[in-house]
């Protein structure tokens, strides 16, 4: 296996606009070595075709109910749309992409998370095998966050949804990656004074949720962090709207946002 770093980045549609830089990070850090694996969430784009389609929009405790109609919507969005136009505009700038879901070649392996969120998936086994092959051959993995049933030891045919940060934090963890980092549109992880923090210990990201500071869509975020320092891996919740903020962090150390580790110094 090469030496080589491996970062795991997950990126979401709200910090991918006209001016984002975010991709041209990914294919410098290819460039310089690094071999990186991307999760992509698509949470609004769902919601248009949704809309479009008169299909209504469910939440419970921040995951989307996903019924037989709205996994079809699910489905083509993320493994079809969103991934192959990032996978396009990664091989525009220079880089190597390929672009997958979790359920090719069984990738990621799901139970149901709850039977009241319909077809969601509460990630089982990552084929981190599979990536590493493609991480070693050259490729940036570009992985949809959708995955396949496995019960009774077995992949069955019903694809599922799955939470794309927590695929980030599952994938980090299978891979041992030296970094984890998300980019998101606030600037880190907040205080109890709504003041972002630079650093938190896993034991005060753990306290920050238990005193439901960290709420909302942060929860899944700081969790999948909170799941890959398990493996050691660095991780960081950084503003994904600063020009450059990934090289900034992994090639100068500096961190426009919220580092979480098991150490109480920082990275």
């Amino acid at each position: 296996m090469s030496e080589s770093p491996i970062i795991v980045v997950k990126i979401g549609g709200s910090t991918l606009g006209s001016h984002d830089t975010t991709l041209e990070d990914l294919v410098a850090l290819q460039r310089e070595g690094w071999r990186s694996a991307v999760v992509h969430g698509g949470g609004a784009a769902i919601s248009e075709w949704l809309d479009a389609r008169a299909t209504p929009t469910r939440f419970v405790r921040g995951l989307r109910v996903t019924d037989a109609e709205s996994l079809q919507v699910v489905v083509a969005v993320l493994a079809g749309l969103i991934n192959k136009e990032l996978v396009a505009a990664i091989s525009a700038l220079g880089g190597q992409a390929i672009g997958l879901s979790g359920a090719d070649g069984g990738l990621l392996r799901v139970s149901q998370l709850d039977p009241e969120l319909g077809y969601v998936g509460q990630i089982e086994r990552v084929d981190s095998d599979m990536l590493v092959r493609l991480l070693d051959a050259g490729y940036l993995p570009v992985v949809a966050p959708v995955g396949i049933l496995w019960e009774n030891q077995r992949l069955q045919s019903q694809i599922m949804n799955i939470n794309a940060d927590t695929v980030a934090g599952e994938m980090a963890f299978a891979l041992a990656a030296q970094w984890l980092v998300f980019l998101t549109d606030v600037a880190g992880v907040s205080g109890s004074d709504g003041g972002s923090l630079a650093h938190l210990s896993c034991q005060e990201a753990t306290a920050l949720i238990d005193q439901e500071t960290v709420s909302g869509g942060m929860i899944p975020k700081v969790e999948a962090c909170l799941r890959a320092c398990q493996g050691r891996t660095r991780t960081a919740i950084i503003d994904g709207r600063q020009p450059h903020a990934l090289l900034a962090a992994v090639q100068q150390g500096r961190f426009l946002g919220t580092t979480i580790s098991a150490s109480e110094e920082g990275p």
